[in-house]
């Protein structure tokens, strides 16, 4: 809690000069953000007024949305979804800013057994004894994990036993027992009820995520949306990205 005043104090100080008016700022974001957005949100309203309207959804989907016309003030998402709306012209050119880095790692239900995951040989004859593995067949994590079965030769073994999961995360079926494990990004493991991170993937088949943020190219509340660019990226926040599983990327 003390973290969050001192990020109120800061940011107090890095938006004094900002034009007075509360704005509610329309925010699309990757869930892997989920926890450091809703930790962080009523310190950003405490000082500048703003309030955000959060919506958490995985990036592809997300990135059909913005091709679609949906409105919004900023969205974080991964870099290479930034770069291809910026092209498109869907985000504002030059408000691109990375704020968080995180890797992957394996989430099993609370009190399991932990299984070994930390060598290539480990993580893959836990994936072989697994009797079901959620996954998201529409998230980055998602195609990830697919790309890392074929790359450990064990795809064909493994599909009849994985479980898609829309609508809601891939943990959340781990967590109810619907599934024994799922590979995702460790902030989508850290602090949720009911499950446990069993490790980190070993570095040689480690998929290391950069999170966006970014200005929408029609934002109705772009100097708002600067604002909350500015405080994500403030030393002030870091503390809260740490503590969701995620290292704060710093200028």
């Amino acid at each position: 809690m003390r973290a969050i005043g001192v990020v109120a104090a800061i940011l107090a100080a890095v938006v004094r000069a900002a034009p007075a008016g509360a704005a509610e700022i329309t925010v699309l974001s990757t869930p892997s953000m989920q926890g450091v957005l809703n930790d962080l949100a009523p310190a950003f309203t405490r000082a500048t007024g703003h309030t955000l309207g959060l919506t958490f959804e995985g990036v592809p989907a997300l990135k059909r949305r913005i091709e679609a016309g949906d409105t919004f003030d900023a969205a974080v998402l991964l870099p290479a979804a930034v770069d291809d709306l910026t092209k498109s012209g869907k985000i504002a050119v030059g408000s691109r800013s990375d704020i968080a880095r995180t890797a992957a790692g394996v989430a099993v239900r609370a009190g399991a057994p932990k299984p070994l995951v930390g060598t290539g040989e480990d993580l893959k004859r836990t994936l072989l004894a697994a009797r079901a593995i959620s996954y998201s067949p529409d998230s980055a994590s998602g195609s990830y994990f697919l790309h890392l079965l074929d790359r450990l030769g064990i795809e064909t073994e493994v599909k009849p036993r994985l479980l898609a999961v829309t609508g809601r995360s891939p943990v959340e079926a781990v967590a109810r027992g619907e599934a024994e494990l799922t590979v995702i990004t460790v902030p989508n493991i850290v602090g949720v009820e009911s499950v446990a991170l069993a490790g980190l993937l070993p570095e040689e088949l480690q998929n290391y995520t950069t999170f966006s943020v970014a200005v929408s190219a029609n934002a109705k509340e772009p100097k708002a949306a600067e604002q909350l660019i500015a405080f994500l990226r403030s030393p002030a926040a870091a503390a809260a990205i740490r503590s969701k599983g995620l290292a704060p990327i710093v200028p």
